[in-house]
C-alpha cells in the first residue's frame, strides 16, 4: 500500500526544478508528435511528460548509484542539453550500450497513458481525467492505479505494472490541465494528491458558481474570483450544473451551454484549449508531479525493482524452454553449459541478464514457469532438471513456449531445446500472435532431422511436415529453426550466447537462396561482430567482401574470418572491423539452405502504427499493434542508439525511407518516404502508408534505409514481420470500418503507439 505521508526519499526538489527548467524552456524544445499537430503545433503531450519524467528519475538513479568500474556521472554534464535515453546509457553503462529495451518500456507506459483517451472504458470517465469537479474520486482512482502498479511490479508482472503506471500518470497530468490549480497561482504540485490519507481541502461544492460566460475561443478571465479548487465538465455525462465551468474546446458539448467557454490547458491552441495561455505552466507542474510519482515508486520498489520496472539495463533476458523427456540428456547438458558460460562471463557487468526464465515440458505436462533475477537461483533450478521418462513423440512444446512468452520481457530471445514435434500444434496461431505482441524472437534447436525415420518411439506415424509449427513461429518472431544432432548440440547451442548480445539481422537481397545468384548484404561502420550462419545440405559456398577478397567453406581461419562447421550448420565470424560496403554470399546446395547474417550494433529502431482520429472527443492518433486493411495508417519509427556512436561530434545519421517486403518471398511492395517529427537527435520519424500497400491481408517486413554522417549507406531491418489485419475490433469515432466486438482488450493487446490528445 502506498504510504500516507512520508518524505520522498529519492527526491531532491532543487535538483529536479533545475532539471525541469532545462527540460521545458519554450514548448518548441519538446518534439511535436505528429498526432499532437492535429490540436496545436508545439504542444506538450502526455508522452512528452511521461518520458521526460522517467528520464529525470533515471538520471537521479544514475547520479546516486555510481556505475561499477566507471567514474560517477556529474550533473553539470547534462545541464543545458536535451535529456536523451541514448546519452544516459552511454554515460552510465559505456559507449555503445543499447537503450532499446528501456525506450520500449517507456513506450509501454506512454501507450497505456494514451489508452485512457481512447478506450471505451476510460475515455469518458470523469474520475480518470479529474473532470466534473470529481477531484476526490479522481484522487482515489489515481492512488489506486499507483498501488496496482506497485503490487504488479513486486509480483514481476511488469506489463501490467506499466499499464497501471501509464493510467496513473495520465490522471495525474490531467489534474494540472483540467483543474484550476494553475489559475490559483500555485507554483508547486498539489501536496496531497499522491497521499490517500491527506484530505483534499477547499473544494468547490455543487452549488458554488465557478465560471462566467465566455463566447470567445480564448477565455483568460472566465473563472470567478474565488480560492476553491474546481475542474471543468466535459460532454453530457454528467451534465453541467448551472454556473459551472466547462472543459472547453471544439469537441466539448458542454461548452455551448452557459456559462460557455472552458478552462482546459491541454494545448497551445485556443480552438482546443480556452486557457491555452497557461499550457506551459500546467505542463511544468504536471512534469514535476510525474517525477514525484515515479520517485515514489522508486522509493517503494528500491533501485533494483524500479530498474526492472522500466528495463533500465542494456542487457536482455535469458529464457529457456526445455524438453525434459528421457532422450534429451545431451540437449539439457548443452543448455546448462551455455547458462554457466553466460553467468560467469557477464556476472557484475552491465550485460548481466536481468531476468532468467525457465519452462520445462514433456508429455502430457508442461511448466511450471520459473522466473528469477538471481543467476545462482536460476543455475540451481536448471541443474535440478534431468532427462527422465517419456521417450515418445510428440510433446507439449507450444504450450510451454506460450507460458514462457507470457513471462518473458518484451524484446527478448527465447531458446527452445527439443527433439520432438509439437503435440499442441493447434496453438500455432496463438503463439505466433504472442511473439509479435511481445516482440520476442524464438530460436528452436531441434536434435531431430525431419527426414529421419529412426529415433524415439512414436504413438503414430508422423508427417515429415510435423515441424512446420516451429517454422511458422520462427518466421513470425524473426527467429529460426536449427536442426542438428546430439553430437553437435553443445557447439550449435553457442548461438544462445551469441544472441545475448544486441544483435540485428541484416537484410539479404534476395532474402532466400536462389540457385546461381549471390545473396547481397550491406555492412556499415556502426556494425561489428558480423556473423554468417548457413544451415542445410550445402555442397559449397563462398563469401566476398567489397574489396573482392573471397573465403570458401573450409574450416578454420580465412582471409575474412573464422569458419566452424557442425554437421549441416556453418558459422562464419567475420574479423573486426568488417570492411564497409556491399558483401556477397554464393551458396551451392541440392535443397534450399537457410542463410542468416547478424551483427552487433546499438543503432536500431522501434516502430508502431496508428490511425488518425480527427473527429470525436479525443483527436489524435489511435495506436495499434498491426496495420488495418483499408484504413489510413501512419508508421511511426523511433531510431535508437543515435547517442551511442563512436564519434558523438559527427553528423547524425539520416534515414530517408522504409522498404516494405512481402514475407516470406521477399518481393518489394513499395518504398515510403520518412519525415522527422521533432529534433533529429530524438530519432522520431513518421510516414503515411499508402492504402494500396495495405490492400491485401498478409505479412510484410520493414527495412529502414538511410545514410550515416559521412554519406555511407545504412540499412536496418525490423526483427519481426508485421501482419495486415482485416478489421479493427474497436469502435472509434471518425473511423469507418471499425467495430466493437466483445469487451475492450487491455492496452497491451490493442495498443502499441504513443499518443497525445485530449490530455
Amino acid at each position: 500500500m502506498l504510504p500516507a505521508d512520508v518524505p520522498l526519499a529519492h527526491l531532491n526538489p532543487s535538483l529536479l526544478l533545475l532539471l525541469l527548467l532545462q527540460l521545458l524552456p519554450p514548448a518548441t524544445s519538446f518534439f511535436p508528435n505528429i498526432w499532437s499537430l492535429l490540436a496545436a503545433p508545439g504542444s506538450v503531450t502526455h508522452q512528452d511528460l511521461t518520458e521526460e519524467a522517467a528520464l529525470n528519475v533515471t538520471l537521479q538513479l544514475f547520479l546516486e548509484q555510481p556505475p561499477p568500474g566507471r567514474p560517477p556521472l556529474r550533473l553539470e554534464d547534462f545541464l543545458g542539453h536535451t535529456l536523451l535515453a541514448d546519452n544516459l546509457f552511454a554515460a552510465y553503462f559505456g559507449p555503445g550500450s543499447p537503450s532499446r529495451r528501456f525506450r520500449a518500456a517507456l513506450g509501454e507506459v506512454s501507450r497505456a497513458n494514451a489508452a485512457q483517451d481512447f478506450l471505451p472504458t476510460s475515455r469518458n470517465d470523469p474520475d480518470l481525467h479529474f473532470d466534473a469537479e470529481r477531484l476526490g474520486q479522481g484522487r482515489t482512482r489515481l492512488v489506486g492505479a499507483l498501488r496496482e502498479a506497485l503490487v504488479a511490479a513486486r509480483a514481476l508482472d511488469h506489463t501490467l505494472a506499466r499499464q497501471r503506471l501509464g493510467a496513473a500518470l495520465h490522471a495525474l497530468q490531467d489534474f494540472y490541465s483540467h483543474s484550476n490549480w494553475v489559475e490559483l497561482g500555485q507554483q508547486q504540485p498539489h501536496p496531497h494528491l499522491l497521499w490517500p490519507r491527506q484530505e483534499l481541502r477547499s473544494l468547490a461544492q455543487v452549488d458554488d458558481p465557478t465560471c462566467s460566460d465566455c463566447e470567445e475561443l480564448s477565455c483568460p478571465g472566465n473563472l470567478l474570483g474565488f480560492t476553491l479548487l474546481t475542474s471543468g465538465y466535459f460532454g453530457t455525462h454528467p451534465s453541467k450544473p448551472p454556473g459551472k465551468c466547462s472543459h472547453g474546446g471544439r469537441f466539448d458539448q458542454s461548452s455551448s451551454q452557459p456559462p460557455r467557454g472552458g478552462i482546459n490547458k491541454d494545448s497551445t491552441s485556443p480552438g482546443f484549449s480556452p486557457h491555452h495561455m497557461l499550457h506551459l505552466q500546467a505542463a511544468k507542474l504536471a512534469l514535476l508531479a510525474s517525477i514525484q510519482a515515479l520517485s515514489l515508486l522508486r522509493n517503494r520498489l528500491g533501485d533494483r525493482g524500479f530498474s526492472r520496472l522500466l528495463d533500465i539495463s542494456p542487457a536482455s533476458s535469458l529464457s529457456f524452454v526445455l524438453d525434459t523427456t528421457g532422450s534429451m540428456g545431451e540437449e539439457i547438458n548443452a543448455a546448462k553449459i551455455q547458462v554457466r558460460h553466460i553467468v560467469e562471463q557477464r556476472r557484475g557487468s552491465p550485460m548481466e541478464p536481468v531476468h532468467y526464465i525457465l519452462v520445462p515440458f514433456h508429455d502430457p505436462g508442461f511448466g511450471p514457469v520459473f522466473t528469477t533475477s538471481d543467476p545462482d537461483s536460476f543455475w540451481q533450478q536448471l541443474n535440478e532438471i534431468h532427462a527422465l521418462g517419456g521417450g515418445d513423440e510428440p510433446e507439449m512444446c507450444l504450450s510451454a513456449l506460450e507460458l514462457a512468452l507470457l513471462h518473458t520481457p518484451p524484446l527478448s530471445d527465447i531458446f527452445v531445446f527439443t527433439d520432438a514435434s509439437p503435440k499442441d500444434a493447434f496453438l500455432t496461431n496463438r503463439v505466433e500472435s504472442l511473439t509479435q505482441e511481445r516482440r520476442c524472437r524464438v530460436t528452436f534447436l531441434v536434435t531431430e532431422d525431419p527426414s529421419r525415420v529412426q529415433g524415439r518411439a512414436r504413438r503414430e506415424v508422423l508427417s515429415p511436415l510435423r515441424f512446420e509449427p516451429y517454422e511458422a513461429v520462427a518466421l513470425a518472431s524473426g527467429g529460426e529453426v536449427i536442426f542438428t544432432k546430439d553430437q553437435h548440440i553443445q557447439d550449435v547451442a553457442a548461438v544462445v550466447g551469441d544472441s545475448m548480445a544486441d544483435l540485428v539481422t541484416l537484410p539479404l537481397e534476395p532474402p532466400v537462396v536462389v540457385s546461381g545468384r549471390p545473396l547481397v548484404f550491406s555492412v556499415d561502420a556502426l556494425l561489428q561482430r558480423v556473423t554468417i550462419r548457413i544451415h542445410g545440405e550445402v555442397s559449397s559456398f563462398w563469401i566476398r567482401n567489397p574489396a573482392g577478397v573471397s573465403q570458401g567453406q573450409e574450416e578454420g581461419e580465412g582471409p575474412l574470418g573464422h569458419t566452424r562447421r557442425f554437421g549441416q550448420f556453418w558459422i562464419v565470424t567475420i574479423s573486426d572491423p568488417p570492411q564497409t560496403g556491399t558483401w556477397e554470399i554464393l551458396v551451392t546446395a541440392e535443397s534450399t539452405p537457410r542463410v542468416r547474417v547478424q551483427a552487433q550494433t546499438s543503432l536500431d529502431f522501434l516502430f508502431y502504427f496508428g490511425i488518425p482520429v480527427e473527429d470525436g472527443p479525443h483527436p489524435g492518433l489511435y495506436p495499434l499493434t498491426q496495420p488495418v486493411a483499408g484504413l489510413q495508417t501512419q508508421l511511426l519509427v523511433e531510431v535508437t542508439g543515435l547517442g551511442s556512436r563512436g564519434n558523438p561530434g559527427a553528423p547524425l545519421p539520416h534515414f530517408s525511407h522504409v522498404v516494405l517486403r512481402g514475407v516470406p518471398e521477399g518481393a518489394e511492395l513499395g518504398r515510403v518516404p520518412l519525415e522527422p517529427t521533432g529534433p533529429l537527435e530524438r530519432g522520431f520519424l513518421a510516414a503515411s502508408l499508402p492504402s494500396a500497400l495495405l490492400s491485401t491481408v498478409g505479412p510484410f517486413s520493414l527495412e529502414l534505409i538511410g545514410r550515416d554522417g559521412e554519406g555511407q549507406s545504412l540499412h536496418r531491418a525490423a526483427p519481426q514481420p508485421c501482419t495486415v489485419v482485416p478489421v479493427l475490433l474497436e469502435r472509434l469515432p471518425g473511423i469507418p470500418g471499425s467495430r466493437q466486438q466483445g469487451p475492450a482488450q487491455p492496452p497491451h493487446r490493442q495498443l502499441l503507439g504513443p499518443s497525445g490528445s485530449r490530455s
